[in-house]
């Protein structure tokens, strides 16, 4: 992320606290104009035009869907050691039941502390402390159809799972697969190739369903709530076309809003500017920014609505992060740039509704983010399906990790999935199926023999090609037949 200096209207400066020069000289994205840098205050700031005082900025509930995801991915993940020691009789029903309190959440629960970061000072430690009735399903692509592009619950629109006939449909099947891996394992613990001991997530045939539900999940919620609903122009008084009046008594409009919500499923901190991609990307840099977090309204509490870095935004630093020096990307700050350069157009706008040059900027600016966001996705699955491709080549080696491979083919396949939902997506549909068809539904493994590894072997070359050229992505980006020298 290269550092942005590009002046936005309402727009302050994002720094670490009490110390300008260490935010600005690190080589991220830095300041964004505005006022210089104060020290404690966030980048995506706007001030109600309602009350001078307030904040016009409100994505809570994005916040919320981030938190629940990554609370569910840990559950997931927990299963095996609470089962084997004891903690976790998983009786028929019982783990379905636990992951669907997080995918189906009940109101009820809201008094429930949240796992993610329990272990720092945070400003909300509930659910309801984020947001209140709020849960997954409702989001997921194909239960909010006011505003899908694609009808995706009718058993035909939704690509790259056969047999699964929505996106609810294949989350349940993976939640009903891990319940029974469960059972399983709490009768004889359970062992993948070669006698390796598999944790309840993976599966006998390579694939970490923990992480085939994390990326899906993340994406069937945010990527299509964001792209499809928030920032898409298709539906009257939706989205962009939303009236830019008061939204009841809140201190922001109703566009600003639907503005807002589109930024908060992409992820960014409202310090999103002030990390490098080092940073982001969790390899370096200052150790308070390091985790992809930071307290940088100086109040002592990480704030979980605006001081987080979550889901596509951080994997965007991690791109640019690795893209070759030769060809380097900066999605970080495409995205940013177009995010805040789009609220600032409707902050400035001063009728009930945008004009129709007021409009066109909003547009314009919409998509550049998606398509820096969608990018980001997509070079994502460029660089795990390099991953895969070098797991296969340690194949039969003490390089080689089962589980490790079914992770980075899990990561593929989930991300890979979700390019559909974005209306505009720069995938085209055939070219979308025939990248299914070539990943499938689980990675081929030793046992598979070595024809069916080189056959495998080339439809992943093949299907990285596709992505290639769908998105103008660099040679020296894409990598060689080996999965080296690229993402």
């Amino acid at each position: 992320m290269r550092r942005l200096l590009i002046g936005l209207v309402l727009l302050s400066a994002a720094s670490s606290c009490g110390n300008d020069e260490t935010a600005a000289g690190s080589g991220g994205a830095g300041a964004s104009g505005g006022s210089g840098g104060t020290g404690c205050t966030g980048a995506y700031a706007y001030v109600s035009r309602y009350s001078a005082d307030q904040s016009s900025v409100s994505h809570s509930g994005q916040a919320w869907r981030h938190v629940a995801i990554l609370d569910l991915t840990s559950r997931i993940e927990g299963l095996t050691d609470r089962i084997e020691k004891n903690e976790l009789q998983p009786d028929a029903g019982k783990v379905v039941a636990e992951l669907d309190f997080f995918l189906r959440f009940n109101p009820d629960n809201g008094n429930q502390p949240v796992a993610f970061l329990s272990d720092q000072a945070l400003k909300q430690k509930t659910y309801d402390d984020i947001s209140k009735d709020k849960n997954l399903i409702d989001k997921l692509a194909g239960s909010d159809t006011s505003t899908d592009h694609k009808v995706w619950n009718d058993g035909t629109a939704f690509v790259g799972a056969p047999g699964a006939a929505s996106p609810a449909a294949l989350v349940d099947a993976w939640f009903a697969e891990i319940e029974q891996n469960a059972i399983d394992h709490a009768n004889a613990p359970r062992k993948g190739p070669d006698d390796v001991a598999l944790p309840v997530h993976v599966t006998a045939d390579g694939r970490d369903l923990a992480e085939l539900v994390q990326k899906f999940v993340t994406g069937a919620v945010a990527f299509s709530q964001g792209t499809d609903d928030y920032l898409d122009d298709d539906v009257a008084d939706k989205g962009l076309l939303s009236p830019n009046t008061r939204d009841g008594d809140s201190p922001y409009t109703v566009l600003e809003h639907a503005w807002d919500e589109g930024f908060g499923y992409f992820g960014a901190s409202h310090a999103y500017p002030s990390y490098t991609d080092e940073e982001l990307a969790g390899k370096g840099g200052r150790p308070e920014y390091l985790a992809g977090y930071h307290d940088t309204s100086c109040d002592g509490a990480l704030d979980l609505a605006s001081e987080v870095n979550f889901g596509h935004s951080v994997n965007a630093g991690k791109r640019d992060f690795g893209s070759a020096e030769s060809a380097k990307t900066d999605l970080t700050k495409d995205a940013w740039e177009a995010f805040a350069e789009g609220r600032s157009v409707i902050a400035a706008a001063k009728g009930d509704a945008l004009t129709a040059d007021e409009l066109g900027k909003l547009k314009e600016a919409r998509d550049r983010a998606v398509l820096a966001w969608e990018e980001s996705i997509a070079a994502t699955v460029v660089h795990y399906i390099n991953d895969v491709l070098k797991d296969m080549g340690k194949m039969g080696s003490a390089d080689y990790s089962f589980t490790g491979h079914a992770g980075h083919w899990s990561e593929l396949k989930g991300f890979a999935l979700v390019l559909q939902f974005n209306p505009r997506k720069k995938i085209s549909d055939a070219d979308f199926a025939s990248l299914h068809e070539k990943v499938g539904m689980a990675p081929v493994l030793e046992a598979e023999g070595k024809a069916a590894l080189d056959g495998y072997k080339q439809k992943l070359i093949e299907a990285r090609a596709l992505l290639a050229a769908a998105y103008g992505f660099a040679p020296a980006n894409v990598g060689d037949s080996d999965g080296k020298n690229g993402w």
